[in-house]
């Protein structure tokens, strides 16, 4: 199962990201960035998307939409984080990816490890 994540400008929250990324058994890891983003840790298996979050929101799912579709093409379901970043950013990803269309399960990092929350 691939694992999206919205990384944004609320650096306190990148560690749950990170502990996903780092610990949680995935195929692919997308990151969608918000452009204004920098020094987020990424490994070798992290695929980043940037786009401009001050963009309307129905322009903003229109483009998760064109750079999302290809990646996720032929898979059933996703992990997502949304730890980090704002409603209309989360908004936005949400309605790309089902409208891709691919199942979403919330996946958190807790004192137990990977949990999804669906």
């Amino acid at each position: 199962m691939k694992l999206v994540a919205f990384v944004g400008n609320d650096k306190e929250n990148w560690g749950q990201i990170t502990a996903l990324i780092n610990r949680m058994e995935s195929d692919d890891i997308i990151i969608v960035q918000n452009k204004d983003v920098e020094g987020f840790p990424m490994t070798s298996k992290c695929k980043l998307i940037s786009i401009d979050t001050s963009k309307p929101l129905a322009e903003l799912k229109h483009l998760l939409i064109e750079k999302i579709k290809p990646i996720l093409s032929g898979d059933f379901e996703v992990a997502l984080s949304l730890a980090s970043g704002n409603g209309k950013e989360h908004m936005a990803l949400i309605a790309a990816l089902l409208n891709v269309p691919v199942g979403v399960k919330i996946a958190v990092y807790t004192k137990e490890g990977v949990q999804f929350i669906t």
